[in-house]
């Protein structure tokens, strides 16, 4: 069982975790490391299904202001 103490502790870990992630240095730096970048010949459906969740992204940026 979580205390009071550890469970708020908890959820501003959770807090600043998305805050850094949503950030736009993160963004940046995670396009520098091979693993998150796109290849430029993927099929079609799946540049589709990211232009989707850039689309959800940039609708939903109002978890960042919690």
């Amino acid at each position: 069982m979580m205390t009071r103490n550890k469970g708020e502790k908890a959820e501003r870990l959770a807090t600043e975790v998305k805050r850094q992630f949503g950030a736009e240095t993160m963004t940046r730096f995670l396009r520098t490391l091979p693993a998150f970048r796109t290849e430029a010949d993927i099929p079609e459906r799946f540049r589709e299904l990211l232009d989707r969740l850039d689309e959800a992204k940039g609708r939903d940026v109002g978890w960042r202001r919690r």
